[in-house]
């Protein structure tokens, strides 16, 4: 048992094998910014794969660096610029190299000693980004685990603070039901939240959409007035900054001043676009997030860090203290009165990764100026996308894209069968070719194809490519119908 401890915690081993993976990274990255030729995502079944690495469990001989290889083979190649999947960004390669310094330090952080200097980091950088979106200095908040905890995290804040008692303590009081208002395209994390909370299906009054899928203005009081008539007692209203499946921003601006005419907390979820407040240029579609009562960033999406890394700000900081008012005596004081400095109070976790270390390792070594040139970068080309798409026949937009999120269908103009089929089977195509990784949606009923541009090295040309594959994929397909 000595000798295996021993040998687990050799630092020359881990100097040895840490240089030969920094090795293997950098081929692999270099290989990635030249877009040499690879599968974006390597073709394989789910039961195939499991049955691959059940198989690998089960050899007696193990070599590290080549567990490395396989590893990269067979996942998502999210560097490469022809990924245009989901919303996960290629993070910034030194902020991995800081990822491997918090895993090994591994500070808890439920109260400060257990991470001092990670704690009053953490601090620094909330303070850093509510000074970015302009929240006043009675801003606070805490950094957790994505955007659905984020999400939950400020519903719950809003909740505790909008329901007239304390809720944590007493439970749901026998009156009527409590509900939030939010858009028909808002992500699922948000009727998640609500579900978690014990409000069920009732407790999610959908906004209508206009035509550009925001939430529609002139609906609100209607929709607020119905849910009351209803006896619901709806007590937040929920702005998308963007919303998932199409990148569509709501009118902040317009929400925030109908939740204080109406007496409702203001939530935005700006996990995908409320980094948008660093450019200059692109700034105008979160005006109002300045408003919110709590607003959800996900560093991990816009801002080029490896997941997960949200943050929670609250316009009151109070607010961030009273959420989780518990007691837990070897560990926390009443909620009200808890120090800045222990936070496994203020979030779902107890136990917390040093989550904050790496975002200011970004701002150290690069300044605001990478996130405000990432955006305008994936943005713009968004809508050089868009431009293309316009001009070519055949192809339609399901809306202009607000920034980096586009969605699309192609349709040859002879073609009279089954749109959203054709549209699945064109997807299926450029899948199995795997030069390339598209995801599918569904708008208005509609299916499309659905780009997400991450990648900020991602080209004119590859843009080019794809659609030159989707209109021979569906011309090919339609012609067998």
């Amino acid at each position: 048992m000595k000798s295996s401890l021993q040998h687990a915690f050799n630092p020359e081993e881990f100097r040895r094998e840490g240089h030969k993976l920094v090795d293997l990274l950098t081929a692999y990255l270099t290989d990635c910014r030249e877009a040499i030729a690879m599968p974006v995502l390597p073709p394989s079944a789910p039961d195939e794969m499991e049955r691959y690495w059940e198989g690998e469990l089960k050899k007696q001989d193990f070599d590290l660096q080549q567990f490395y290889t396989k590893l990269i083979t067979q996942s998502n190649h999210i560097h490469h610029p022809r990924y245009m999947g989901h919303q996960v960004v290629p993070p910034a390669p030194l902020s991995a190299l800081t990822e491997l310094l918090e895993a090994l330090l591994n500070n808890g952080m439920a109260i400060y000693e257990m991470g001092p200097a990670a704690t009053a980091i953490e601090r620094v950088v909330l303070r850093w980004l509510a000074q970015r979106l302009n929240l006043p200095a009675s801003a606070e908040g805490v950094l957790t685990s994505g955007g659905s905890a984020g999400n939950l995290t400020g519903l719950l804040a809003a909740r505790q603070a909008m329901c007239g008692y304390d809720i944590w303590e007493e439970g749901s009081h026998d009156e009527a039901p409590l509900a939030l208002m939010v858009s028909e395209e808002a992500h699922y994390s948000v009727a998640r939240a609500a579900r978690i909370m014990g409000w069920g299906e009732k407790g999610i009054v959908k906004i209508p959409v206009n035509g550009n899928l925001r939430a529609d203005t002139r609906t609100f009081n209607q929709t607020l007035q119905k849910a009351r008539k209803e006896g619901l007692r709806v007590i937040a209203i929920v702005g998308n900054a963007c919303t998932t499946s199409t990148g569509t921003y709501d009118p902040l601006d317009e929400m925030a001043g109908f939740a204080k005419a109406e007496g409702l907390w203001f939530h935005v979820d700006g996990a995908h676009g409320g980094a948008a407040a660093f450019s200059e240029k692109y700034r105008h579609l979160v005006k109002g997030i300045e408003l919110a009562d709590s607003v959800v960033i996900d560093f991990h999406k816009m801002m080029l860090t490896p997941a997960l890394t949200t943050a929670v700000l609250f316009r009151n900081g109070s607010h961030s203290y009273e959420t989780f008012a518990q007691k837990a005596e070897y560990l926390l004081v009443n909620g009200k009165k808890q120090a800045w400095y222990d936070s496994a109070g203020r979030t779902l976790e107890c136990t917390k990764k040093m989550l904050g270390v790496k975002v200011f390792a970004m701002i150290k070594l690069y300044g605001d100026k990478i996130f405000a040139d990432y955006i305008n970068t994936t943005y713009d080309l968004g809508h050089t996308l868009a431009g293309m798409l316009k001009r070519e026949s055949g192809f339609e937009l399901a809306t202009e894209p607000d920034g980096n999120i586009v969605c699309f269908r192609y349709i040859p103009l002879e073609f009279r069968g089954d749109a959203d089929a054709l549209t699945a089977e064109i997807r299926k195509a450029i899948i199995a070719e795997a030069d390339y990784y598209i995801v599918q949606t569904r708008v208005n009923g509609k299916t499309y194809l659905r780009v997400t541009l991450m990648n900020p090295f991602t080209g004119i040309s590859d843009l080019t490519t794809l659609l030159g594959r989707i209109r021979n994929s569906g011309d090919a397909l339609a012609a067998k119908n």
